[in-house]
């Protein structure tokens, strides 16, 4: 099954997808877009020309478990989202996953610039590998 996956940000917001047979994730776009209504309709027509059938997105959980205003923004921006495209969005905890987008990116010295127009689609392949293996150790 495709999945998208989403990495939301009040300015930017990476997408990645996976392909069909759940193995691969692979960056697509970052979104620099700060209405949530126009999001999430580009998000929705991404899903679409991916032919995804589920969307995963990241909810930033803060490091002790609790959920601040961002993650209160991600659960509204889903009910949204969800409303838009019909797919079924799954919330996946984005614990650290942009501080790991940032080191995959020094690690092959991707700075300044190039780094800032990245690192959310980074962040969404990130999450994207995570909700897979979840999904491949649940079976």
């Amino acid at each position: 099954m495709i999945i998208l996956s989403v990495d939301y940000g009040k300015a930017r917001t990476g997408i990645a997808v996976c392909d069909k047979d759940e193995v691969v994730a692979s960056p697509v776009a970052t979104l620099k877009e700060y209405n949530m209504d126009n999001l999430a309709k580009r998000v929705s027509e991404i899903a679409g020309e991916k032919n995804a059938a589920e969307i995963v997105l990241g909810l930033p959980v803060n490091m002790d478990g609790s959920e601040g205003e961002s993650a209160c923004n991600v659960r509204v921006f889903r009910d949204k989202l969800e409303a838009v495209c019909g797919l079924p969005v799954v919330l996946r905890d984005e614990r650290c996953t942009t501080v790991t987008a940032y080191e995959y990116l020094n690690m092959n010295n991707k700075r300044g610039k190039k780094r800032k127009e990245v690192v959310d689609s980074v962040a969404a392949v990130i999450i994207l590998e995570d909700y897979l293996n979840y999904r491949r150790n649940r079976k």
